[in-house]
């Protein structure tokens, strides 16, 4: 089950009448079956409409229409009441909803339903991180990470990584954003906090290699620069003595950023130089 946002199902406006506006939706997902029993083919498997439903709520979810999607949520464990799928996508209902705490426990039933959802555990993650846990959220982050066939195991360890940072470990978190890199070298910050770790080990060569893996993603898509990775930046090539690389970005976060604590870094090392 993945996040699908309105944009993607093609929903060119949000104006529309609701009820049209619904089965317009229930086509995109479920191609227009019609059926006298809620929305869906009496003759498809049970299975199959679980997961029209479950696709339904997601939609509803992302356009940030909560009664919809839980509606649909209920409707997926009229279905199969134990469906693991079904309150992870209900947990995250409560969770935007602001009832953090039965949230939590409805993510922890969700995993209880299915040891094995690693979808479950790498949402519960984000909200145990979100709460400051980051203890929990590590633990959490280690069993979605060591799941081979996790679709977003590569967005897990960057996760594990951030969450071993909180906890001051940063020998894990070189390793967790290292293991990031590995599996999908687009990811940014993983490139940008494993070259500021490198950095601070003296292992200069790897953090300068890792950091233009950086740029190179970030210019690719067009991603502005945050303070910290314009500090890293003039850190990093400054070692290099790249005067060229190392204005340019002193010139942006100067002139956009002077309320950060980056740069009243920079200026510390700008005055010790």
């Amino acid at each position: 089950m993945s996040l699908i946002t309105a944009e993607r199902l093609g929903l060119t406006s949000l104006r529309m009448p609701r009820l049209l506006g619904a089965l317009l939706l229930s086509c995109l997902i479920s191609s227009c079956v019609t059926t006298t029993s809620g929305g869906f083919n009496v003759e498809a498997s049970e299975q199959q409409a679980l997961e029209d439903y479950l696709q339904l709520a997601i939609a509803y979810y992302d356009a940030n229409d909560l009664t919809g999607a839980r509606r649909h949520v209920n409707n997926a464990l009229d279905i199969d009441t134990r469906s693991s799928d079904a309150y992870t996508m209900l947990a995250l209902i409560l969770q935007r909803e602001g009832d953090l705490d039965l949230a939590e426990e409805t993510f922890q039933g969700a995993i209880n339903l299915d040891r094995n959802n690693s979808r479950a555990r790498n949402n519960y993650a984000v909200l145990l991180f979100s709460m400051q846990r980051y203890g929990d959220a590590y633990d959490q982050l280690q069993r979605v990470a060591a799941d081979a066939n996790y679709e977003g195991r590569s967005f897990a360890f960057e996760s594990l990584g951030r969450a071993a940072l909180r906890l001051d470990r940063n020998q894990a978190a070189e390793t967790a954003f290292g293991r990031a890199q590995q599996l999908n070298a687009n990811l940014y910050i993983s490139a940008l906090e494993l070259a500021m770790l490198q950095f601070e080990n003296q292992d200069f060569n790897g953090a300068r290699e890792v950091y233009q893996q950086y740029l190179t993603t970030v210019d690719f898509y067009n991603i502005p620069h945050t303070p910290r990775a314009l500090l890293a930046g003039i850190q990093i090539e400054g070692h290099f003595q790249n005067t060229e690389l190392v204005d340019d970005f002193s010139l942006i976060l100067s002139t956009l950023y002077q309320d950060s604590p980056e740069y009243e870094t920079y200026q510390g090392i700008s005055d010790a130089n």
